[in-house]
């Protein structure tokens, strides 16, 4: 499941007691907007979060949603170009997508499972969630949606490049801690709203523990600082792993990894040099290369 849906789960903990009825996206074919998964929260004064469709049908699932909150049935919905009412509520895009509309009570999709899905987000768990589509009952069923845990990025490396990737990573919805034991880089002037982290950077990966839905990049050039971080974060299932520097430094780095007893299956998950090949230039350029990297690794 690649949908984001970490603002429809606060939501539901926010409004946790109102009615409220959640689409989910089951089915898409072509150039849908939103992946398979993604949800639309509705709550019953007309607030909702979440997208099923970036904004071609919304208006006609909120129409739907009312309807369910109201007493009527789960509903699925279908929608594409073909469709009578595509100026209304179609895909202009060219694709086509199913929509389940199901209340959030024990009839529908149960309260308690939004519970149960952060409490597993937040261990680093994934949590799957089972759909009958005919009756649009959650807890069996063949449409199964898998809630995988935040994704974060750890920066090892208080630099220039680092404040440009911690913003990049704010507008991904990627929550983002810097890692440095240099005081005089590590401040909250240069890194506002970010988590910062002074401890050594083995200790600090360590006590984070990432999991396959973390990025670890080290951009210090200082391999006191970097080199233990990357060792950390090679001891755990991290999805991406990244060191900055030219592929000659990237060659000397693996050789000191290998001379601290890093095998060669660990040193190969390591993308030096970090980043896409975009020819970036500049600390935003490159940040932004480190991003898609990142971002490409997570949907691996």
């Amino acid at each position: 499941m690649g949908a984001d849906n970490d603002s429809v789960l606060a939501a539901a903990r926010a409004w946790a007691g109102a009615r409220m009825a959640l689409a989910t996206v089951v089915s898409t074919w072509g150039s849908a907007p939103r992946p398979r998964g993604s949800h639309m929260l509705v709550h019953e004064d007309g607030r909702f979060e979440g997208s099923v469709s970036g904004g071609c049908v919304e208006n006609d699932i909120l129409a739907a949603a009312a309807a369910v909150i109201a007493g009527a049935p789960a509903m699925l919905k279908a929608y594409g170009v073909a469709d009578s009412a595509a100026w209304e509520a179609g895909l202009p895009c060219g694709g086509r997508i199913e929509v389940l509309v199901q209340p959030v009570s024990p009839e529908g999709f149960p309260p308690a499972l939004f519970e149960a899905i952060s409490a597993a987000r937040a261990m680093g768990q994934p949590f799957e969630v089972a759909t009958d589509l005919a009756t649009g009952r959650s807890g069996a069923g063949g449409f199964v949606n898998r809630y995988d845990p935040p994704r974060r990025l750890l920066i090892v490396g208080a630099v220039q490049i680092a404040q440009a990737l911690a913003g990049l990573a704010r507008e991904l919805g990627i929550s983002c801690a810097v890692i440095d034991p240099r005081a005089r880089f590590l401040t909250s002037e240069r890194f506002p709203g970010v988590m910062l982290d002074d401890r050594w950077p083995d200790e600090a990966v360590t006590a984070l523990r990432p999991d396959p839905a973390t990025a670890v990049v080290t951009l210090s050039h200082d391999s006191k600082i970097d080199d233990p971080a990357l060792i950390a974060a090679l001891a755990h299932p991290t999805a991406y792993v990244a060191a900055l520097g030219s592929r000659r430094s990237h060659a000397a780095r693996l050789e000191r990894l290998a001379a601290a007893g890093v095998g060669p299956d660990d040193l190969a998950r390591i993308e030096g040099p970090a980043g896409l090949d975009l020819g970036a230039i500049g600390p935003a350029e490159i940040a932004l290369s480190i991003a898609a990297a990142m971002v490409r690794r997570f949907h691996a």
